[in-house]
């Protein structure tokens, strides 16, 4: 279960840490393979490998009318595995589809993480805050 968010850097080859909190579990379960695709909202979705598979499953047994959504998250899938010293490699054109820049935000949610332009990740958290749900929040207690 991944959870939190890291502040993160892009090297100039496009290379991206994975934080020591998650890297143990992602080597001894997964052996550090990874999938990274798009996500509708605009950020990039990183997948451990296996739990990619399953959702790769789902989304391809879509109707035709998902074609759309099939385009986006099947067809934008590169997997990856961690190096040496713990890095993936994010590919310039999904950098490019999702704006990243240098300053990143990795953010953990549940089963996979969302990766987050910093800049675009602090303008979203603003919008998201105006835009929450009453009755979801009636049902949490704090």
């Amino acid at each position: 279960m991944f959870q939190g968010s890291s502040a993160l850097t892009l090297d100039a080859k496009g290379r991206m840490s994975i934080p020591a909190r998650y890297r143990d579990a992602l080597l001894a379960q997964e052996q550090g393979r990874l999938t990274l695709t798009r996500h509708p909202d605009g950020c990039l979705m990183i997948y451990p490998r296996s739990t990619w598979e399953a959702k790769r499953e789902q989304i391809a047994a879509l109707p035709a009318s998902a074609r759309p959504l099939q385009r986006l998250l099947l067809g934008n899938a590169q997997d990856v595995e961690m190096d040496g010293a713990s890095r993936i490699l994010v590919a310039p054109e999904l950098r490019t589809a999702a704006g990243l820049n240098r300053d990143v935000m990795l953010l953990g949610l549940g089963s996979n993480f969302e990766l987050w332009d910093r800049a675009q990740w602090e303008a979203r958290c603003m919008a998201d805050v105006g835009n929450l749900d009453p009755a979801i929040l009636e049902q949490i207690s704090f």
